[in-house]
């Protein structure tokens, strides 16, 4: 395995002087191995991670299962290309079990994420069904925690 590589995926972001001293290479050779690593398609590029319930973007995400009519000679990949390129689109998986794709959507409002469901993904010939679901908190974020304040309750007030 490519020693850039593994740095990257085992950690946080670090710049190229960073893994130079980590790995003991020089920092021509890392920015080289970073190079071919984009190259191959390794290598897709960095993202932070953000606590979704802070800053100024608070999007609605949904979770929506995907049932399709596998395609001859092609399967899914050619149903779950074409979805994964609308922009609402954050993330595409093949998945195995009671449903085919995963698409995880992002979008200003509740209504947004249910109109792009009904009005653009439903209405794709092979797909057969959907399924819905809205996260309604984040408790960890690409393997960061998210800590909510102790004034969080663990029940809601009930009223007499």
């Amino acid at each position: 395995m490519n020693k850039v590589f593994k740095l990257i995926s085992e950690g946080e972001r670090l710049d190229e002087k960073q893994m130079a001293q980590i790995l003991g290479m020089s920092e021509e050779s890392v920015g080289e191995q970073l190079e071919e690593l984009k190259k191959s398609g390794a290598f897709l590029g960095w993202i932070p991670v953000l606590n979704p319930e802070e800053g100024s973007e608070n999007a609605v995400r949904g979770l929506i299962e995907v049932k399709l009519t596998p395609e001859r000679g092609g399967g899914f990949n050619r149903l779950a290309q074409r979805i994964s390129r609308f922009e609402e689109v954050e993330s595409c998986y093949l998945m195995s079990g009671a449903y085919d794709l995963l698409v995880i959507v992002k979008q200003p409002t509740l209504h947004q994420v249910a109109a792009f469901v009904s009005e653009r993904l439903s209405t794709i010939e092979g797909i057969v069904s959907t399924a819905t679901h809205f996260l309604l908190r984040a408790y960890k974020e690409q393997g960061f925690l998210i800590e909510h304040s102790i004034e969080d309750k663990e029940r809601l007030d009930v009223t007499p």
